[in-house]
């Protein structure tokens, strides 16, 4: 009998689901439902018509696009043909998607829209290994695209399914013969790390690597076959990609939103039984939230924070363990009909828990989110560890943890405080890169993640920063700049934060205000209508961020509190070059960008 791949379990699930539905994708302005007979036959078309490319096993296949149903489709038709899936931000400029695709040695590439495919034209005489290009979205009405000298051929999704089963007679037993023959040992995916710094590394990773994450995964996480879940991170990105696995692997119905934009529509619409997300989303939802409370009425207000507080009342009692008193509960009850209720609608009505990962999430929104009916659950993983190793639980989570290890997942703590892990989920290494793939994946199995983290006597894991950001002041002390800057950013006023001060004599702070927060401010400080840069500039604006800082100062160390602050022009972004396509801040990037300005808070 064949051993289980990502491959053999997405033709299981067709033949084992048949007629439900397996994604949900908006399509001229409605929502329309796909089978699993349907989405298989679609990928067994795909697949096909890569095998007629000249597609062999083990070959290199490149994916640039936002995240949508075809992405997922395509990913599991290069499994079925014996592929190696190379995901590619779609928000890449030209010169990183040629670097990825030679790196990787991709011979075909599919790409989104017409906009992606003009990104592909400009960069395809630096690919050489590069033989064709198929367009997601749109039409093409030519054959081939000349490429430096050379021709590349050119199909749209319509074409390569036409393709696949024209050539279906005569590739039917190869793909078959593909599908027996790939081992849960090869090669699924190289997945290129967003990185903050310097050129992506390629992560090697198995179809067992991401069997034993998956089979972890569904041991402890509370997903029943047939569930909902809405995905909008970005699939190139290793937290996106597990979760559409998930689906394919648990037998769900994976929603895909529009956009981040129309998240919040999405979510109502499709009404998902869970989410994963970046703490970046919760943020906002929880500065949005504050702001429209801030800003109503004053009896909306008073009527909110009762609610509050008589959520984080049963906040309490829930995770300790405790009954809620009679008198408790009738209050929550009526704190939901006036206030929790509708954030809960605005959820999708039936949203039980919610993941996220990628980035520290601050302890006060996580136990924000509880106290009004929301648990999200905080867990943690790298891309080299596909991308599990630890995660809260629905019946048993820590706030300000990243929760328990997966089975099968052993963690322990070096001497220097740095994060090892261990288990069938750790990636093989980066790809043609030997001396950095022995920095970190040891030969006794120790993976070294980098963080910098501690286990309490349960098991919990609390991340504190990353080894390399931790701060050590010129006197000496080590300083976390993570945990400060997720405290500032518990003030909704506040976007972003960055804290630097290694082997100076005090931390600084470099901070991005909120545009809608700061308006609102604007407005009622009577300051007028003014551009963000001009208002940043304002010192009744820097007097209420001053104020954060002061609260923030409070609770911390003399050492690590914050000495200066400044308020930047406006806020970060990826096209400014200051986050990663996953919404994390690029440190050493902000640092390059406004090094005067740092040093100038260093000056007398």
């Amino acid at each position: 009998m064949a051993q289980e791949t990502l491959a053999r379990r997405f033709w299981d699930g067709v033949e084992r689901y048949g007629d439900r539905a397996a994604q949900l994708a908006k399509v001229g302005g409605a929502w329309q439902a796909v089978s699993w007979r349907a989405l298989g036959d679609e990928v067994r078309e795909l697949a096909l018509g890569l095998i007629a490319l000249g597609r062999q096993r083990g070959d290199a296949v490149a994916l640039l696009s936002q995240s949508r149903a075809e992405w997922v489709r395509a990913d599991f038709a290069i499994f079925s043909a014996g592929g190696i899936t190379i995901p590619i931000y779609p928000s890449y400029p030209a010169e990183d998607v040629a670097y990825i695709a030679n790196d990787s040695g991709a011979r075909t590439l599919f790409v989104e829209d017409l906009g992606q495919l003009d990104k592909v034209r400009q960069a395809a005489k630096d690919m050489p290994g590069l033989q064709s290009v198929v367009l997601i979205h749109g039409e093409v009405h030519e054959r081939d695209m000349s490429a430096g000298g050379r021709t590349l051929r050119l199909l749209d999704w319509a074409g390569l399914r036409s393709l696949g089963r024209l050539e279906r007679p005569d590739l039917e037993p190869v793909l078959a013969e593909r599908l027996s023959a790939v081992s849960p040992e090869d090669v699924a995916t190289i997945v290129y790390t967003s990185g903050t710094t310097g050129h992506p590394k390629g992560v090697v990773q198995t179809h067992a690597n991401h069997l034993a994450a998956l089979r972890a995964a569904a041991e402890v996480t509370e997903v029943r076959e047939g569930e909902v879940h809405l995905l909008f991170l970005p699939l190139a990105h290793s937290l996106a990609r597990f979760e559409s696995f998930i689906g394919v692997y648990q037998g769900l119905t994976t929603a895909f939103a529009e956009s981040l934009e129309k998240l919040s529509d999405n979510l109502k619409e499709v009404r998902p039984h869970f989410i994963v997300s970046v703490p970046r989303v919760f943020e906002k939802v929880y500065a949005k939230v504050l702001s429209g409370v801030e800003g109503g009425p004053p009896l909306k207000k008073k009527i909110f924070y009762w609610a509050l507080g008589v959520g984080r009342q049963v906040s309490e009692h829930t995770r300790s363990g405790r009954p809620l008193p009679l008198a408790l509960s009738a209050q929550h009850a009526v704190a939901h009909r006036l206030v929790f209720g509708k954030l809960h609608a605005a959820l999708g009505g039936r949203l039980r828990f919610c993941f996220s990962g990628g980035a520290p999430l601050a302890r006060e929104i996580a136990e924000f989110f509880h106290a009004v009916g929301v648990l999200i659950l905080e867990g943690y993983g790298l891309t080299e560890t596909c991308p599990i190793l630890t995660a809260n639980r629905v019946r048993r989570y820590k706030f300000g943890t990243v929760g328990l290890a997966f089975p099968g997942v052993e963690l322990k703590i070096a001497e220097d405080g740095e994060i090892l892990a261990r288990g069938a989920n750790i990636a093989r290494g980066y790809y043609r890169r030997p001396e950095e793939t022995a920095e970190v994946f040891k030969p006794d199995g120790w993976f070294h993640t980098g963080d910098i983290g501690e286990l309490d006597a349960e098991g919990f894991l609390r991340i504190t920063d990353r080894k390399k950001d931790l701060i050590k002041t010129a006197g000496g002390s080590y300083v976390a700049p993570q945990h400060i800057e997720n405290l500032l950013k518990g003030d909704p006023f506040v976007s972003q934060a960055v804290v630097y001060g290694d082997r100076r004599p005090y931390p600084v702070a470099l901070i991005t205000l909120n545009p809608e927060e700061l308006s609102k401010f604007a407005r009622n400080a009577g300051l007028g209508d003014k551009a963000l840069a001009e208002l940043a500039r304002n010192p009744a604006v820097i007097e209420r961020i001053r104020q954060t800082v002061d609260r923030v100062n409070e609770g911390l160390a003399s050492y690590a509190r914050l000495k200066r602050f400044a308020i930047l022009p406006a806020d970060f972004s990826q096209e400014g070059g200051e986050l990663t396509p996953t919404l994390k801040v690029k440190r050493k990037a902000v640092s390059a960008s406004y090094a005067d300005l740092i040093e100038s808070l260093y000056q007398s």
